[in-house]
């Protein structure tokens, strides 16, 4: 009963939020557009609900390909490849609010596990049984693993968090991770650790 309410909260606060932030939605595009060259939305290959792909939106805040150059998938915040209206969207995490249309389309919550690469940090063959439960939720905006310490912690460690997440759902765990979020946002709290990004897919890939 509790995912039933949480899903059609979610289709509600995402129509009114897309409602309300329309004006917000076209100034940024306007703005991408203006600072580089390039599409408005970055769209890339997520692993969701079931380990099942789907294409995960935001805002481009990187020059155009930027994952096939220079460190690739990683990213540090004096990083080159990050556009001028990129670094504010980061800061402020504007860049996730296209995925307000991913939650229309059922794809994604507001609160859940957050939906990795296709290929990283496992592609969904390498991970356990065990640590396959995080798939069983839809992906979130937002989830426990990043109140918890987001990109400072390994990817074991977010896992486990998932998983507390799912096996312990509640709707006051959701407005709690909410509320948390916010803070931290604020606070600008374990936003880039790449290196130690790198050391995880080094140990992934020998994993696999």
């Amino acid at each position: 009963m509790q995912l039933k309410v949480k899903r059609l909260l979610d289709f509600l606060f995402a129509l009114v939020l897309l409602f309300l932030l329309s004006v917000l939605f076209i100034g940024i595009s306007a703005a991408i557009k203006l600072d580089s060259k390039g599409p408005v939305l970055f769209k890339q290959k997520r692993l969701g609900k079931d380990g099942k792909e789907f294409s995960i939106y935001k805002f481009r805040t990187m020059i155009e390909g930027a994952e096939f150059k220079g460190r690739g998938i990683f990213q540090s915040e004096n990083d080159e490849r990050i556009t001028k209206i990129g670094k504010i969207l980061r800061m402020t995490s504007l860049d996730e609010l296209p995925q307000l249309f991913n939650i229309l389309k059922g794809e994604m919550s507001f609160i859940g596990p957050r939906p990795p690469l296709t290929y990283y940090p496992y592609p969904i063959h390498g991970y356990s049984e065990e640590q396959k439960v995080r798939f069983r939720f839809l992906p979130g905006m937002t989830g426990y693993a990043q109140i918890m310490g987001r990109n400072s912690i390994s990817w074991e460690e977010k896992i486990g968090y998932d998983i507390d997440y799912v096996e312990n759902y509640s709707l006051g765990l959701d407005m709690k991770i909410l509320i948390l979020t916010i803070y931290k946002i604020w606070k600008r709290e374990h936003i880039h650790h790449p290196e130690a990004a790198e050391t995880r897919l080094n140990q992934a890939n020998k994993k696999v």
